[in-house]
């Protein structure tokens, strides 16, 4: 087993990167983001029209680390049971078995999470913050590492559910592939649908996540960094412009993502750069700005951070 430190990871991160990146063309900024989020065991929400690439790119992801996956299509008579699992009398043994649902893998992918009703987006959180099923009394563990996934299409609302503040906030990051431009949609036609599947293989050796995972949570950030983050959040909450800023939670997932930044970069500190990288796919979807002020929420991230001084 080599050795974990910021090389490594480092290493781990262009390997990861570029095999994915031959399947999801011209996207890396978008690869390196969920690579924040599974490096920190947080949950990804992709906001996107249909056919860029989402599914492709959970599916990619579990098969580069030898990761279990699993999906689930949300449609609004979706039960929880379907995704948690459901107890099953086993006439044989003359006792009930839990047949556990999609939830019970490593990287899930939940496509149109706003078309599941509030009754099974709730069903949802568990999962995602406390790592665990609850069906009948009885409390599951899921495995790990575990990461959920979720797309949502930003132009299409008919039968679909709004996302509650509190499932939102759970999300670690937010993020979109979008279009790819010319070139990569040029290669993408060079691609065979039935040799996808072959144009991402696991790493050899694979790596252990978790064990990646303990690395970035203990690289190092200065109080003054700290207190850059902070000022940061605090500022989504006190502008007039603001209806609702980001939580605590934000501050915890700005400093995560930092550190994981700093890691895939090849060191064990972080510096301002690294926040810097990450404030908008952290805080974007953690902010709602008041119906009088029509400046995007991007547009008043990067007024803020024009407005907090940066540590030296």
């Amino acid at each position: 087993m080599e050795k974990i430190n910021a090389e490594y990871v480092k290493k781990v991160s262009e390997d990861v990167i570029k095999e994915i990146s031959n399947l999801i063309i011209g996207k890396g900024d978008v690869i390196r983001q969920v690579l924040y989020a599974l490096f920190c065991e947080g949950h990804v929400l992709l906001e996107d029209v249909p056919g860029v690439g989402k599914t492709m790119l959970a599916k990619a992801f579990s098969t580069v680390f030898g990761l279990t996956s699993g999906r689930v299509q949300c449609t609004s008579d979706l039960l929880p049971s379907d995704i948690l699992g459901v107890n099953i009398y086993n006439q044989v043994k003359g006792e009930f078995t839990f047949r556990p649902g999609p939830v019970n893998n490593n990287i899930v992918l939940v496509d149109e999470i706003n078309r599941a009703n509030p009754k099974t987006q709730s069903a949802l959180l568990e999962c995602m913050e406390e790592r665990q099923i609850s069906s009948d009394g009885v409390t599951i563990p899921v495995p790990r590492p575990f990461m959920i996934i979720a797309t949502q299409n930003p132009i299409e609302y008919e039968g679909t559910f709004s996302l509650p503040e509190a499932q939102l906030d759970r999300f670690f990051l937010k993020t979109s592939i979008g279009y790819p431009d010319f070139d990569s949609e040029f290669s993408i036609l060079d691609q065979k649908e039935s040799q996808k599947d072959k144009l991402v293989k696991p790493l050899d050796p694979l790596p252990d996540l978790m064990a990646i995972r303990e690395f970035v949570e203990n690289v190092f950030v200065e109080e003054g960094v700290k207190k850059y983050i902070v000022s940061l959040v605090r500022a989504t909450r006190e502008d007039s412009a603001v209806f609702l800023g980001s939580s605590p939670r934000g501050s915890i997932a700005l400093q995560h993502a930092a550190k994981a930044v700093a890691a895939i970069e090849g060191r064990d500190y972080v510096i301002p750069d690294d926040v810097k990288k990450v404030v908008h796919p952290i805080l974007e979807h953690r902010i709602r700005l008041s119906y009088s002020d029509s400046s995007s929420i991007s547009s008043f991230l990067d007024k803020i951070m024009n407005s907090v001084s940066v540590p030296i």
